[in-house]
């Protein structure tokens, strides 16, 4: 078999394609937007890390008229398109902007990174600064943007500038890309406290450098803009015309983004892993764009690498750490929305049936449940259950265990931080002093308190214990090691010379709780988990079984 490569995070195209990695083709989406017609400005809406940046990083290659990019793409499939690629190819200026870094705690900060992007795309092309073509006003200006003293004008006018700039240099229009475009937006949306201002501001910075850019540039061949979320055309692209959205409803470009059932086989194929593939479909497939279904690019990749590390690896969340899950915990979080029994009706693998909007303003996006849910299903958190269904009225799921797994995370946190702590001590002083009976009663109220769900995993049970026993005056450690294994829960209270170990069991019926309990005790002995903890004056051993809604504590005497 021939050497396997594999690049993570890469998002320059060409490096990609130079050293030797593997590349999933989808060099077919510059020919069908270059060729669409209809429309100059095409806005593709994907959730994070579905390959929105290197697309973008793709068409520059392709575009731009300072490379020759034929080896990067020989024996792909835009290739295989004689006439087009040399009507096209390397044929035009290319500007290309990722505002995905343009945020701040305030508008300062933000619009101070904003300045930057622009100060170093305008470095990127400088020798528009030398060029004899050049308005000499407009090379004032351009000089300014370099120094990052510019008014604020000038700054909503800068895309405008380049493209002007490039067209007097270039006597050709200009190809703009603009990456992450609504960014800035989102994360003001996400650090607003009581006042706006910092929203607005940046809304209005936004709303000018859209408008000056799309509305009326006679120097734009054309432009690609890639986001998460559709703003409100009234929000931010004020008089924009032949402007066209490709959202995760939309048929057109739905395999565009993200890998086909078939790319992820050939990946697998060509890593050696395809006994793997069961195995990743359950945890990063199951995505329907259009009417595709998808899988998400970043974990397929991020596992095929760790594979490669260790063949035994288990599947892992890459997608959580790429985001701080924010959007779950404003549903949690808001008293107005009876989610509960939506939320659960998810979590045990159900489908719920939701109006859906691909046209939002972050502004608004906490103002009605159905906004919420619509920009669950537009990032991802959620997808379509039915994959022929159309129209905006649709049933709707939880993806795959990844996303599962997410949404079980923000629960328990949600519970913990929402916890009473009064019962969470009556709960501790039970366990402590042995009541079986009580301790069960508390935690089985607990879990009736939270959102739930049916099919639970033992890892859930263990995450919400661990949860229970947050914020006490204890150290409380898990999955600890200790004698010959490594406990579930272990909480030491050092100034009493007393510890407790805990290992939880999920049973299959109500009737097999005490079995499980009985387990979770043998385990603890078998495994001499208390061997561990030699100082303490004082160990108490639980085997706590759980089913469903309902727990059982076992005191091992």
């Amino acid at each position: 078999m021939a050497a396997f490569n594999l690049a993570i995070g890469e998002e320059f195209f060409d490096n990609l394609r130079r050293s030797g990695c593997h590349y999933v083709d989808k060099t077919e989406l510059i020919y069908d937007i270059a060729t669409a017609g209809g429309s100059r400005i095409t806005l593709f809406t994907r959730p994070r890390r579905f390959g929105k940046t290197l697309a973008m990083s793709m068409m520059l290659s392709f575009f731009d008229i300072t490379k020759d990019s034929r080896d990067v793409f020989e024996g792909l499939a835009v290739a295989e398109h004689t006439d087009f690629c040399r009507e096209w190819m390397n044929q035009y200026p290319v500007l290309f902007l990722s505002l995905k870094d343009v945020f701040g705690l305030d508008f300062e900060n933000a619009y101070a990174m904003l300045k930057a992007r622009i100060a170093n795309l305008c470095k990127k092309h400088f020798y528009l600064a030398d060029s004899e073509k050049v308005n000499a006003l407009d090379r004032q200006i351009f000089l300014k943007l370099c120094k990052e003293t510019g008014s604020i004008s000038q700054v909503k006018d800068s895309l405008l500038l380049l493209t002007r700039m490039m067209y007097a240099h270039y006597n050709r229009p200009a190809v703009l890309l603009l990456d992450e475009y609504d960014v800035p937006l989102a994360k003001a949306h996400d650090a607003q406290t009581d006042s706006s201002e910092y929203y607005d501001r940046i809304l209005d910075v936004m709303r000018g450098l859209m408008s000056s850019t799309f509305k009326t540039n006679e120097y734009l061949k054309f432009a690609v803009i890639t986001g998460c979320l559709r703003i409100a055309k009234e929000s931010i692209f004020t008089g924009v015309n032949n402007f066209k959205t490709y959202s995760i409803l939309d048929s057109r470009f739905g395999s565009s983004f993200g890998f086909t059932q078939h790319e992820v086989e050939a990946l697998l194929n060509a890593a050696g892993y395809a006994d793997k593939m069961d195995l990743i479909k359950s945890w990063y497939d199951g995505y329907v764009f259009g009417n595709s279904e998808i899988f998400c690019p970043w974990d397929v990749i991020n596992y095929v690498w760790d594979l490669m590390e260790n063949p035994d690896k288990k599947p892992d969340n890459y997608w959580k750490y790429t985001s701080e899950n924010e959007i779950l915990r404003a549903f949690t979080k808001n008293p107005a929305f009876q989610i509960s029994e939506k939320f659960e009706t998810l979590m045990n693998g159900g489908m719920i049936v939701q109006t859906i909007s691909d046209e939002l303003a972050y502004r608004s996006l906490s103002d009605k449940e159905d906004n919420l849910w619509s920009v669950l299903f537009m990032t991802g958190y959620l997808t379509k259950a039915k994959k022929q269904e159309q129209g905006k009225t649709l049933h709707l799921k939880i993806p795959n265990a990844e996303i599962a797994e997410i949404f079980q995370e923000t629960v328990v946190n949600y519970f913990v931080d929402t916890m009473d702590r009064n019962i969470q001590k009556e709960l501790m002083d039970a366990l402590w002093n042995g009541q079986e009976q009580e301790a069960s009663r508390i935690i089985s109220d607990l879990l009736w308190d939270t959102i739930s769900y049916n099919n639970y995993h033992e890892n859930y049970y263990h995450a919400f214990l661990t949860g229970i026993f947050a914020g006490q005056p204890y150290a409380v450690k898990s999955d600890q090691e200790n004698g010959l294994g490594r406990t579930d829960i272990v909480i030491k209270d050092r100034r009493n010379r007393r510890a407790m170990i805990i290992e939880a069991k999920k049973a299959d019926t109500e009737t097999a709780m005490e079995l499980e309990c009985l387990h979770a005790k043998q385990q603890i002995t078998e495994k001499q988990y208390a061997r561990g903890l030699s100082g303490y004056t004082k160990i108490i051993c639980y085997g706590i079984s759980f089913y469903q809604k309902t727990a059982m504590a076992r005191l091992l005497e």
